[in-house]
């Protein structure tokens, strides 16, 4: 059961709250991503793993700040019925059914996938690259997009308060990026000491990435389509 806040509007009348835990949900799917961890693991091998894992990040957290805070803006300005808008219970319904076809389709599809292109830029990028790439794996890809959207239908829909809206996209940009973020913390503290098990992490996900991905994906289209069919 989502967790949520209760806010008011400007009348103080009770407004519909912010489901905090349907947030927390989208941006834990985006952590926990392989696509996520792998490229967060790789700039810890690059020549300035600090730097370049920093720069990452920033991209990283703009990347899917931005589609959340659009979203949430255009889900604001529609009038709202006092169930909710009903376009948005649609949007969730289209973003579900798009995220279950996308990891079943990556599931079918998942054996003897060559290492896609991205995985090779990472090898040896420079902070201006990391940067770029890091905007680019979030924004061009449609899996992190939609959550990243569905995330801001969510918090847009409830009309909160800007405090509480603020709250929310602190909580949604904090889990979704805590696993870009660990890695360097991790090499801060501990220098190449964390290498090895990076390492051994990293190999792994790169064996199992497709299926892990394939799987979380569509988990999370089932719990966007059931929160829409329900308040339809």
């Amino acid at each position: 059961m989502a967790v949520r806040a209760r806010t008011y509007d400007e009348g103080g009348r009770k407004a519909v709250p912010v489901a905090i835990g349907e947030v927390v949900v989208f941006a834990m799917v985006i952590a926990l991503s392989p696509f996520t961890l792998i490229p967060a693991l790789f700039m810890q091998f690059t020549p300035r793993p600090r730097a370049t894992g920093g720069a990452f990040l920033a991209g990283w957290v703009i990347g899917i700040v931005v589609p959340a805070v659009a979203c949430a803006a255009l889900a604001s300005v529609v009038e709202r019925p006092a169930e909710g808008p009903v376009w948005v219970a649609w949007a969730r319904v289209v973003l579900g059914s798009l995220l279950v076809l996308f990891g079943l389709r990556q599931w079918l599809t998942r054996h003897g996938k060559a290492t896609p292109g991205w995985m090779r830029l990472l090898a040896d990028a420079s902070p201006s690259k990391a940067f770029r790439l890091g905007l680019l794996l979030s924004l061009a890809n449609p899996k992190i997009l939609l959550l990243s959207a569905a995330t801001g239908l969510a918090v847009g829909s409830t009309e909160p308060s800007t405090t509480k809206a603020v709250v929310a996209f602190a909580v949604f940009t904090v889990c979704a990026a805590g696993t870009v973020a660990l890695p360097v913390v991790l090499h801060i503290l501990f220098g190449e000491r964390t290498l090895a098990p990076l390492s051994r992490l990293r190999r792994w996900l790169e064996q199992h990435a497709v299926g892990v991905t394939a799987v979380v994906i569509a988990a999370i289209g089932i719990l966007v389509l059931y929160e829409g069919a329900i308040k339809l």
